[in-house]
């Protein structure tokens, strides 16, 4: 037995509308129109994000039929992430329409209010009827034909409106203590990051280094000064740098070649290695043999995204037989004075920029090429130096780690915490003035 009679989005947009957005190309857009295109990136959960730039003139809008947005419209995504979230169009929206990826749910009942209709379709079990109905291959996306036929509660206008009042209450608290919480984050991910520069340079002015370093070319000079004892080296001159495997789909089945597992730049990440999933392939015995991981590796990327590029870790021999894809770089240290951590940590921090600078540049793509990696300014420090710098950071970022963990943690709590209280107001839980926070939170356990 349900708590409220069940109404479709359909039936909802009787004597109002419920249409999808306007197919509008390139072309049918001028940056010095006076329409407004939203789109996909516009709509959030609860909020509209205001994210878009695009614009459109009068005699575009028009020629195309478009349909004028509503303060109050309910805009619904039909694409991720997530699918199915929804906004409302704001009293100040002006003169605007929406892409055809949004649909636009326009009620005129005097009974419904569009905030409690707009917080239902973002609850769980709306969502979970979307997923039901999703199709698509690359991106999932739902149908306004779908959409239509998808139902949310409908209690009395008043009930709708004291869950509403509740709901924005709770939920502005939960996102304000989630700003503070990822603010916090920010700092801490700074904080850590100066650590580990301070103990790397030991000099008091680590950005000056790491502007230096930015601006640094291939040649010798110009790198910065470095304490007494401390030095700068190329990475070719302090490890054996090699690429790694190419896959040749068309030897695959040579009987003489062996399957070994092999790290992918995915696997690869900034301080640290994801081997969730690692893939295999099959390679001649030779070079499985001569591209074999020892542990005390250090792998850099050699780029995609500038994000990736000359990011990497530490192995630690973590799985058999290993080898690396040809996107990743191994380098193998002979020069005792630097340890594997202290060279990678040196690489994370300030061998992103310098490849970016001295690497290959395309609109979303950088990249550095194994002779150009090896001329990478790398920091060499006294004898004894690197080992003592790494206890101490392993120490520190430890204590770093933990507190970031117990913050995701508190922000996942929260997250958990909004699932719930949206669970709970659409299923009949909220009922009454006991109703708060505490019934969502006993839902958490549940």
């Amino acid at each position: 037995m349900t708590w409220a009679p069940e109404m479709t989005l359909g039936e909802l947009a009787d004597g109002g509308r419920f249409t999808d957005g306007d197919w509008v190309e390139s072309k049918d857009q001028d940056p010095a129109g006076s329409i407004r295109l939203t789109q996909l990136a516009d709509v959030g959960v609860g909020e509209f994000r205001n994210r878009s730039n695009r614009w459109m003139r009068p005699d575009q809008a028009a020629s195309l039929g478009c349909t004028f947005l509503h303060p109050n419209d309910i805009l619904i995504a039909r694409m991720p992430d997530p699918i199915g979230r929804a906004c409302l169009a704001p009293v100040t929206i002006g003169k605007a329409v929406t892409a055809v990826d949004v649909a636009i749910l326009r009620l005129s009942r005097p009974d419904v209010d569009p905030s409690y209709v707009m917080w239902a379709i973002n609850s769980p079990q709306f969502h979970s009827s979307v997923l039901a109905l999703q199709s698509g291959t690359t991106r999932k996306r739902i149908s306004r034909k779908n959409l239509a036929n998808l139902t949310v509660p409908v209690p009395h206008l008043n009930e709708q409106r004291r869950i509403v009042d509740l709901l924005e209450d709770r939920l502005s608290r939960l996102d304000a203590a989630d700003k503070g919480l990822a603010l916090s984050l920010a700092k801490l991910n700074s904080l850590r990051e100066q650590t580990i520069i301070h103990a790397l340079t030991a000099t008091d002015v680590p950005d000056r280094v790491d502007a230096a370093l930015a601006d640094v070319g291939t040649a010798d000079g110009g790198l910065p000064s470095m304490p007494v004892g401390w030095s700068w080296a190329r990475l070719g001159d302090v490890a054996e740098v090699v690429g790694g495997v190419t896959k040749d789909s068309k030897k695959q089945d040579d009987p003489s070649f062996v399957e070994v597992p092999y790290l992918r730049v995915a696997n690869v990440q900034r301080g640290h290695l994801n081997l969730d999933t690692v893939t295999h392939i099959r390679v001649d015995p030779a070079k499985a043999k001569a591209l074999r991981l020892e542990e005390g590796d250090v792998l850099l990327n050699e780029g995609g995204d500038r994000d990736k590029l000359a990011r990497g870790w530490v192995w630690e021999g973590q799985i058999d037989d290993c080898i690396h894809q040809n996107h990743v770089f191994r380098a193998r240290l002979n020069e005792p004075r630097l340890d594997p951590y202290f060279l990678s940590w040196t690489t994370n921090i300030f061998g992103g920029r310098w490849a970016e600078r001295n690497g290959k540049q395309s609109v979303n793509l950088a990249s550095i090429s194994l002779s150009m990696i090896r001329k990478m300014p790398v920091i060499v420090p006294a004898d004894g130096e690197a080992q003592r710098v790494v206890v101490s950071l392993h120490d520190q970022l430890a204590s770093y780690d933990r507190l970031a963990s117990a913050i995701t943690e508190s922000r996942n709590r929260g997250k958990a915490l909004r699932r719930s209280l949206l669970t709970a107001a659409f299923s009949g839980r909220l009922l009454g003035d006991h109703a708060d926070a505490s019934v969502a939170e006993e839902m958490i356990h549940a």
